[in-house]
């Protein structure tokens, strides 16, 4: 199974592929575009990569312009992967095109190479003109075949009449489509909201989802790599030990444990706390029965545990549209002067300082996580056509720890709030990674000190919203 990259033939150079988007100010940068709205942005218009005639593939990224689907986009362009970005800006802002853009073209100007192609288009996953983006990115040839129809004439023989077939040659229009492989980050992700609004999660996130599949099959585009969560453990994840992918199953699997005895994993959830963790419960279990009744899917899972962090650039970075709740970006709000404190919710657990414990993997170890699933699936290393995997550090941080990481390198004291519990809440999450080491060939690399500083950067940037000018193309 292949995942085609651009080629210095199929991929425009950095300066035709951003022949119609202007240089972006510093406003342009530090400012939310929410006046355009275009379903087709003349970026695409404009590129000399024509749709219609041309073979190149893509990666389409459904909810390529959010926090991780923003560093996905960039690594994949790094590693010459042609996108097509679907988002319907619901929650990020169209500006965050232009800094992947900048950040992209920087490299290869580095590199010395040219860029590959990136396309976006403004559309909800869930609407019917997603099947119009999948026509365009389609080509078509027609196979003669040849088609033998029976009782069309008669011919008398010695022992009798007999029926004889005639013979035509036919042409079938066969359609091959240019999306290698598909990206999924257009679930809703707020375990808080998903408790007081579980239709909205439901119908996005596993509606939504159904239909999607169904016509991505339709289009033959079966290689799909879904953003899943840590929270499809529930309860088990208090168990305070490192969390296998064997914990949460979707069917009968033997594994052996890490004294080399094999067990039995059963299907099924123990104590799921949310609608939100339902629904990725729920989503895996689709996938999983999709690719048992067809194996020519290849699915793989990736449970994240809890990304923070940004490029080190400080140009790209978790700035969502709706109130943020993640610790990170709030944390932010603190050191801008936006919030006046910082709640921590939940002092009584049972960890060294009382503070819940977390996985806290950088963002860009998290989208590069993706570059090895894709990888790792068109090498045939996965060993199923649905396989799930956790993207995490395999060490676990107190939410104290990180608020001392965030003072230490901004060099000024964070005001914190001690509140109870929330609803959906958990003591301990941390990832057991072995498996996404060994088949994915991937490991993350970064540490909590360096989410900090590029934290720190990214929260500097929107103070201080100009550009260098070797940053700006």
């Amino acid at each position: 199974m292949e995942y085609p990259r651009s080629s210095s033939t199929s991929s425009p150079s950095p300066s035709q592929s951003t022949s119609s988007l202007s240089s972006p100010s510093p406003e342009a940068i530090s400012t939310p575009d929410t006046q355009r709205s275009l379903l087709f942005d003349d970026d695409v218009a404009a590129d000399p990569l024509d749709i219609a005639s041309s073979n190149a593939t893509f990666i389409m990224v459904v909810g390529g312009l959010g926090y991780i689907g923003s560093h996905t986009v960039l690594e994949l362009l790094k590693e010459n992967y042609n996108v097509l970005i679907i988002d319907d800006l619901s929650n990020s802002y169209e500006s965050v095109l232009h800094r992947i853009r900048t950040l992209a073209m920087e490299h290869f100007k580095t590199v010395h190479k040219p860029m590959p192609a990136i396309h976006f288009r403004q559309l909800d996953y869930r609407s019917s003109r997603m099947r119009t983006v999948l026509e365009e990115y389609s080509s078509y040839s027609v196979i003669e075949t040849t088609a033998r129809f029976p009782y069309s004439s008669l011919q008398r023989t010695d022992s009798g009449i007999e029926l004889e077939a005639e013979v035509e040659q036919v042409g079938l229009v066969h359609r091959t489509s240019r999306i290698s492989g598909v990206i999924h980050f257009a679930a809703y992700k707020s375990v808080e909201e998903s408790i007081r609004m579980p239709l909205k999660y439901y119908s996005n996130n596993v509606c939504g989802l159904v239909d999607f599949l169904g016509l991505l099959e339709e289009f033959n585009i079966k290689n799909f790599v879904f953003s899943s969560s840590a929270t499809v453990y529930g309860e088990k994840a208090n168990c305070g030990v490192p969390l296998r992918e064997e914990h949460c199953v979707h069917h009968h699997e033997t594994f052996y444990d890490h004294e080399g005895n094999e067990q039995q994993a059963l299907p099924g959830a123990i104590g799921l706390t949310s609608p939100y963790g339902r629904s990725k419960f729920m989503c895996e279990s689709i996938l999983a029965d999709i690719a048992r009744s067809d194996p020519s899917w290849s699915i793989t899972a990736l449970r994240y545990f809890n990304p923070v962090g940004c490029h080190e650039s400080g140009l790209l970075g978790e700035d969502p549209r709706q109130k943020p709740s993640n610790l990170i970006p709030v944390v932010a709000t603190v050191l801008t002067g936006v919030k006046p404190a910082l709640d921590v919710f939940g002092t009584d657990w049972n960890t060294p300082d009382g503070t819940a414990v977390r996985d806290f993997i950088h963002v860009v170890d998290l989208a590069r996580g993706h570059i090895a699933a894709l990888a790792a699936s068109a090498a045939g290393r996965v060993k199923s056509a649905f396989r799930t995997y956790n993207l995490g550090t395999g060490r676990g941080h107190t939410v104290r720890e990180v608020v001392n990481s965030l003072e230490a390198t901004a060099q000024r004291k964070i005001p914190v709030r001690e509140a109870a519990r929330r609803d959906g809440d958990v003591g301990f999450c941390v990832a057991e990674v072995r498996r996404a080491e060994v088949e994915l060939q991937w490991k993350a690399e970064k540490t909590l000190a360096d989410c900090s500083r590029d934290v720190w950067n990214f929260t500097k940037a929107r103070c201080n919203p100009r550009v260098p000018d070797e940053m700006v193309p």
